[in-house]
């Protein structure tokens, strides 16, 4: 390894992923031109996985550190991971338990953030190229993102893939210095990581695809291969019978008692003229929505946003 190389640290986390540990962890290993840590989390798997893991630990010991720990779930178990990070490195970034990494992902994105202002909190994701289970392509995702990536989505959509994320230093100092202290509020750990950086620093999207993103019967996350209709159906019916109630609003909320008295004065007084507005009548809510500055990506999600916006289900 030359010195001069950036140093990435990979935060993994696991849970009963043992049948594709092997080739994922080699696919990490083998970054090209960037010095890799990876450091895991096992949250309380009772399969294979520590025992893989173990060995993986033994077979690379200056480039894997395990943490086998208790089940806490998905989203506390990443927020562990970025309290565990060291500050030693120079870039950061979210690693699923299932994919498989293109051999120049990590420095695609170092190479990208490098174009950038470091000073300030950056973030890099990409699409990601959908396989099967066996590595087949399915398609790429997500394919378009035509807006901006500015805390006017990020408060509302997430685009941003956790497992592609590459975030500098700024970023993980950012997260770490307010993490809250309930995670009830927080929709996802790649989500509040979008709505930090976007907040305070800058995001940037390559439609290049630099991972395999293994879709399969025990994913719990990801891109859906539904159709459009097939997709919208489900959303709207999670909607109705109040699975995704309040989630949006509720998440707004916790980032503005954290971050709001930090926020650039105009991001604030747009959040909270969207929280205030949230709260009042439903002429209110129709009122305020057709002038909101905030946005998803595509025509029908943004459609879908308003519509639940004004029934008060946000």
């Amino acid at each position: 390894m030359t010195l001069n190389r950036p140093r990435v640290q990979i935060l993994l986390s696991t849970y009963n992923g043992a049948a594709y540990l092997d080739e994922q962890i080699e696919s990490l290993i083998n970054q090209k031109d960037v010095e890799v840590q990876i450091l895991i989390r096992d949250d309380g798997s009772t399969d294979d996985t520590v025992a893989k893991l173990i060995t993986l630990e033994q077979r690379y010991p200056k480039q894997i550190r395990l943490c086998p720990e208790s089940n806490v779930g998905v989203i506390a178990s990443f927020f562990d991971l970025i309290q565990r990070s060291s500050e030693t490195f120079d870039y950061y970034a979210f690693c699923d338990q299932d994919d498989v990494w293109m051999p120049n992902k990590l420095a695609r994105a170092v190479a990208q953030l490098r174009e950038k202002d470091e000073s300030q909190p950056l973030m890099y994701c990409s699409a990601t190229q959908m396989v099967s289970q066996n590595l087949e392509h399915l398609k790429v995702w997500p394919a378009d993102i035509p807006r901006p990536l500015s805390l006017y989505n990020a408060l509302i959509e997430n685009v941003c893939v956790g497992c592609t994320m590459v975030f500098n230093k700024q970023t993980l100092q950012l997260v770490r210095k307010k993490i809250p202290a309930t995670l009830n509020n927080v929709i996802m750990h790649d989500w509040w990581i979008y709505l930090c950086t976007a907040s305070f620093g800058e995001v940037v999207f390559d439609p290049e695809p630099s991972i395999w993103y293994r879709q399969h019967q025990n994913n719990v996350l990801g891109g859906s291969t539904d159709g459009l209709v097939s997709k919208w159906r489900k959303r709207l019916s999670r909607f109705v019978k109040g699975k995704n109630q309040y989630i949006l609003s509720k998440q707004a909320r916790q980032f503005v008692q954290l971050y709001g008295q930090y926020m650039p004065s105009q991001l604030y007084r747009d959040v909270d003229q969207f929280l205030d507005s949230y709260q009042k009548g439903v002429l209110s809510r129709m009122k305020y929505i057709g002038q909101s500055p905030f946005y998803r990506q595509s025509r029908l999600d943004n459609w879908i946003y308003k519509f639940v916006f004004i029934l008060g289900k946000l």
